[in-house]
């Protein structure tokens, strides 16, 4: 026999039911999002109420288009369409004089909304005593997620010229309008916005790469060098005045300088600053420099003339040229920071002297400052510290490099300074520096210094604009791309039939060749 459980029973256990209503959406609203345009969805409603009216009888037939009064009409039917699907309980206590009930926080609130004679929930304010128009003054409420919200944000965008943020705010409640939010609804809009991006869109910015081998590679001096060509300078020649043209060679490991006079810009002119070059520094296994027509003359007429040779000899002639992308400058930024460098010391020098320059002043000056600059400390940390070691500069190495080579197998210590053979004495000297340009050059370039978003890799099939610097923005051209190639680290490197490129910290980049 079972008997009734009591209500203080312990085993009993109190179960609790909540009761949820779903809101269910207007129809009439969720049929909004078919339209893609303000005007279009107006003048559908509009034609609507029209057919309507003439169904009833209450208007004779027409096929004349909606005028601006039933497009009104149908602007104010959205409206409060949208604010009794969005507002419907705040509506009702506003409607019953309950404003009170309202939370604090809530935004009618804040605004002081009331509803006006067409029960259109309108803003109160604070310039009800002003001589603008009454929607001006009290413009109608619409919610932030709201597709209609939406369209005419996107509407009212457009009637001002895509402008910005601010402008598009302005025109809005200058129409009457005051949509929840509005900064951030406009804000993304902008985002999104096709010829708001072509107009305004900065270019695409890849986090910063990893230092390529040829820097952090322990090789002797000028074996991965970077080149360009700076000036030009005005030399006299008797009456004649002539542009004399500077060529530095910058070493990618050690950072020192070598400079060299050209006569002009040409490929012949090139090749004999080349040559002496490497008369004078030793062989060179890798060039890295811009897209010049010297440059890619030069590479040209080398490669032509290494074709017959066989491989031995022409790995011990040639050297490899790394040609950077068209319209990268930032990608050659390890030699274009030593040129800044050499400007800034030459028009300290050029300052003092008061006569003109001939050529043999010139490559005098230049000479004095490739000096300079290799006398110059790569890091400073002992740079004020008299009791501490000697401040390491490229010129510990260069004098070195008639004797050094390639380095010799075999170890070396600091008991070898004291030895009678002297060229162990230069090796012990030579792996001092490599040991302190690691410890205090190379670990200095850890931090990335720009650069420092990872951002979202080129796709295939992506729509992009081809930053031209000779025309206008918007004439600049649209591509699309066919396909991306990451580097090593897999960032974007470049686009199959565009040139395209990844950012590094002195401008290095890894470049593939596409057939």
């Amino acid at each position: 026999m079972v008997g009734e459980v009591e209500a203080t029973d312990p085993e009993l256990r109190r179960v609790h039911v909540h009761a949820v209503k779903a809101r269910e959406q207007n129809p009439m609203v969720n049929r909004l999002t078919k339209f893609s345009d303000w005007s279009r969805v107006v003048r559908a409603i509009a034609r609507l109420k029209r057919f309507v009216r003439e169904f009833k009888g209450f208007q004779s037939r027409t096929n004349e288009s909606t005028n601006l009064e039933e497009r009104r009409e149908a602007e104010i039917f959205i409206i409060k369409l949208v604010q009794e699907d969005a507002f419907a309980e705040d509506i009702k206590k506003i409607r019953g004089k309950k404003e009170h009930t309202l939370s604090r926080h809530n935004r009618l609130r804040q605004l002081n909304a009331f509803l006006d004679e067409t029960n259109v929930l309108r803003v109160g304010g604070r310039l009800s005593q002003s001589a603008l128009h009454h929607d001006v003054k009290h413009p109608a409420i619409l919610p932030k997620k709201s597709h209609a919200s939406a369209l005419l944000v996107k509407h009212h965008h457009e009637r001002i010229h895509h402008q910005g943020r601010g402008m598009t705010m302005n025109e809005l409640r200058a129409n009457g309008i005051w949509v929840l939010g509005c900064g951030s609804v406009v804000s993304s809009h902008i985002y999104k916005c096709v010829k708001c991006r072509r107009y305004r869109r900065t270019t695409e910015v890849q986090q910063m790469a990893n230092l390529p081998e040829e820097r952090i590679e322990t090789s002797p001096p000028f074996t991965y060098c970077g080149l360009d060509c700076f000036g030009p300078f005005i030399v006299k020649e008797g009456r004649r005045e002539l542009k004399r043209y500077g060529l530095l060679f910058t070493c990618l490991c050690s950072r020192a300088v070598h400079i060299e006079t050209l006569d002009d810009l040409t490929t012949d002119a090139f090749i004999n600053a080349l040559r002496s070059f490497i008369a004078i520094r030793g062989p060179v296994r890798q060039l890295r420099c811009d897209r010049g027509t010297n440059f890619v003359g030069a590479r040209k007429e080398l490669s032509e003339l290494l074709e017959g040779m066989d491989q031995d000899r022409t790995r011990a002639l040639g050297c490899e040229f790394v040609l950077n992308v068209p319209s990268a400058s930032h990608m050659g930024g390890v030699w274009e920071r030593q040129i800044r460098t050499i400007r800034s010391i030459l028009i300290t020098m050029l300052d003092k002297s008061a006569s003109r320059l001939d050529t043999t002043t010139l490559r005098t000056f230049l000479y004095e400052t490739m000096a300079i600059i290799n006398s110059r400390p790569l890091s400073v940390e002992h740079l004020h510290d008299p009791t501490g070691p000697e401040p390491l500069t490229p010129n510990h190495i260069l004098t070195m490099k008639s004797s050094v080579i390639l380095p010799p197998p075999g170890q070396f210590c600091k008991e070898d300074l004291y030895l009678h053979k002297r060229w162990r004495r230069v090796q012990v000297l030579a792996n001092e520096f490599w040991q302190r340009w690691k410890r205090e050059y190379l670990l200095n370039l850890q931090q990335r210094q720009k650069w420092q978003k990872t951002s979202r890799n080129l796709q295939a099939d992506d729509i992009v604009i081809l930053k031209d610097d000779s025309a206008p923005r918007n004439r600049w051209k649209l591509a699309r791309v066919v396909e991306a190639l990451p580097s090593t680290d897999g960032k974007f490197s470049r686009r199959k039939g565009v040139m395209a490129y990844r950012r590094t910290g002195d401008g290095e980049a890894e470049e593939r060749k596409l057939k």
